[in-house]
């Protein structure tokens, strides 16, 4: 047995020891070669991110060798969409995990993605990311993994279905005392120029007041242009005019803290979709005050076509910071 059959056997063996009893499919009970599949992330599933698979697959020792592997989504993805051509073996301290090629690069058609095997290994694991296209925006999407054998077997296995959010995402807009104007409708920060030129799409303004003299500290601000003079900065464009509700509330939202970079240890939180369509922003007021980093702030805009959440990844001790945001289409 060579050293890439018993290392990828060895991978296969705890994840597939049920599937050599029961398998997902009624048919693939008399085959000798076996499936499974897990699905790694979690949270909503929103357009332009992955929903990320781990397919294994598996004969016993000298029965025969792994062909080819591939996913069938029903709804094609976004460019991006793939699967490696490694499978992967955790080293014994369980911290890193180390590739090992098993195929050529997959090649996706359409709806699937395929990777032919180049190596005589009986068992591998590959990973499946599936981009998430706009089109599925609203809808659900499943998908058939499906592997063969040199024996000429083949069975498959289903996942899914997934419901794809109708939420939009935008990450890291940065805030400055120039840049401060917010749009809900395009997720993006404008300078006054710009803004004055797009009145109908300021939803927000970012503001830094810190006056101790005069008793003002508001610290990092967001209130609507309709706010008043007190709330919004100089030089404030005189033809910026909307209302909006907005609820002061912190959600340290996985996707949008990237709780995998950051190293903060915590459970993962996310905003989906019912969190918008329910949140109650009745008789709110038009400001938020004293956000701070890792806070929040709900906003629904004045004509209630849309409902955001803003996360402040970074408020900065001086005036800026950084935010990112998760927006609801209401109607």
């Amino acid at each position: 047995m060579n050293k890439l059959n018993k290392l990828g056997y060895v991978v296969l063996i705890g994840c597939l020891s049920f599937a050599f009893v029961a398998c997902d499919d009624d048919s693939d009970k008399h085959t000798l070669l076996k499936n499974d599949c897990l699905k790694w992330t979690a949270g909503p599933n929103i357009a332009g991110l992955d929903i990320e698979f781990a397919y294994a697959m598996a004969l016993p020792y000298n029965t025969g060798k792994i062909v080819s592997a591939q996913a069938e989504a029903s709804i094609a993805g976004a460019d991006g969409t793939w699967m490696e051509h490694n499978s992967y073996y955790t080293t014994a301290s369980g911290q890193m995990d180390i590739p090992v090629l098993v195929g050529n690069p997959s090649a996706t058609n359409g709806k699937t993605t395929t990777v032919d095997f180049v190596v005589d290994t009986c068992a591998a694991t590959l990973r499946y990311y599936y981009k998430i296209p706009e089109a599925a925006k609203g809808q659900s999407v499943s998908f058939t993994f499906s592997t063969t054998a040199s024996t000429g077997e083949k069975v498959s296995y289903n996942m899914g279905p997934y419901t794809i959010s109708k939420m939009d995402m935008a990450l890291d807009l940065s805030l400055s005392r120039a840049n401060c104007y917010i749009s809900i409708e395009d997720m993006a920060v404008y300078n006054a120029q710009q803004a004055a030129e797009i009145p109908e799409k300021i939803d927000l303004v970012y503001n830094f007041l810190n006056l101790s003299s005069t008793g003002i500290e508001f610290g990092h601000a967001f209130a609507a242009p309709a706010a008043g003079p007190d709330f919004l900065p100089t030089g404030f464009p005189e033809n910026l005019h909307k209302n909006a509700k907005i609820r002061k509330g912190s959600v340290m939202d996985a996707h949008l803290a990237r709780l995998h970079l950051s190293g903060k240890l915590q459970p993962e939180v996310y905003v989906d979709d019912i969190d918008l369509q329910t949140i109650d922003l009745a008789n709110m007021p038009n400001y938020a005050l004293n956000i701070i980093t890792d806070g929040g702030l709900w906003v629904e805009t004045q004509d209630g076509k849309y409902r955001a959440f803003i996360y402040a990844n970074n408020m900065r001790t001086i005036v800026g910071g950084t935010i990112s945001m998760k927006r609801y289409t209401m109607k």
